[in-house]
Order: C-alpha cells, then structure tokens, then sequence
C-alpha cells in the first residue's frame, strides 16, 4: 500500500511537473462548445483498439472523467490555446470522486479526425506512454472553436 501511495504521488509530480503551463484559477465564466461525439466515440474505440491489440485491457468510459474533459476543452477554447492548465485540480477532483489512484491527460488541437489526434499521440512517447498505460477508466472530449478548430481531451485514471 505504501509503494502503491509512493508511485501514484510521484507520477502526479511528474505530470504536473512536465505539463507545457501554470497552474491557473479557472474563469468562471466559459461558455460551452458543443461536443463532437462521433469524433469522440471514434477515438475511444481506437485507443481500445491499439490497447487490445499489445494485449491490454480495454478503458471503461468514465462520466466524472468525461465532465472534467468537457470542462478543460472549453477552457482551452476560451484561452485559444492548447494546455495542461489546471490539470492538478481535476487530477484531484477526479480522484476524490472516484478513489483514482493517480491520473494522466493527453490534449491536441487542430486535428480534424480521431485518427489524426490519435496518430500523432502514437508519435510522442509521453502521450503514447499514456494511452498504453496502465489505467481502467477514460474519457474523450472533442470540441470545435467558433473557427472550426477541434479542441481534444483525453484523461485517464487507475
């Protein structure tokens, strides 16, 4: 239990360690961009599918992981840009809902189908190491921003 402890504190420090900003205070009030949920559906089932085929099992959808995705999208959309802000919160938030042993994120921005943001995650070891992870649950959030650019969260947990 103490090792189990130990691992999931210091993959949280490297998480928030590596993420590409600073921890911000969320604005309160972001407006709500419309999923893309073929996009989304699309893109779990390839992450299952590249899992099972290096014979792992495959990520259960999460509702709670699901909202904090939504959430980060339309933060990301309201800044314009593409980041990690605030991940630390929704690590935390998700794990006192779920009893989450540690969490991770993957974002991309620009990609007009799963498989492009799906490929270029499989390009970058961190984000591969994600999704190749050992986690049980996930969620995939897409949205479009007011000039048709598509905004992805993907986060996982154990």
């Amino acid at each position: 239990m103490k090792m189990r402890l130990l691992y999931a504190v210091s993959v949280l420090f490297v998480l928030v360690a590596s993420s590409c900003s600073k921890e911000a205070i969320p604005d309160t009030d972001i407006p709500n961009a419309e999923n893309a949920v073929q996009i989304e559906q699309e893109l779990m089932g390839i992450v299952n599918t590249h899992r099972a085929s290096l014979g792992f099992p495959a990520l259960q959808f999460s509702a709670v992981a699901y909202e904090h995705a939504n959430n980060h999208n339309d933060y990301m959309i309201s800044k314009g840009s593409l980041n990690h802000d605030n991940f630390t919160a929704r690590a935390t938030s998700i794990s006192s809902a779920t009893s989450a042993e540690y969490v991770a994120e993957n974002v991309a921005k620009d990609y007009d189908s799963a498989n492009g943001a799906f490929e270029n995650w499989l390009a970058s070891s961190d984000h591969r190491k994600t999704m190749e992870g050992d986690f049980t649950h996930t969620a995939v959030s897409v949205k479009k921003d007011p000039a048709g650019n598509f905004y992805y969260t993907q986060l996982f947990y154990r």
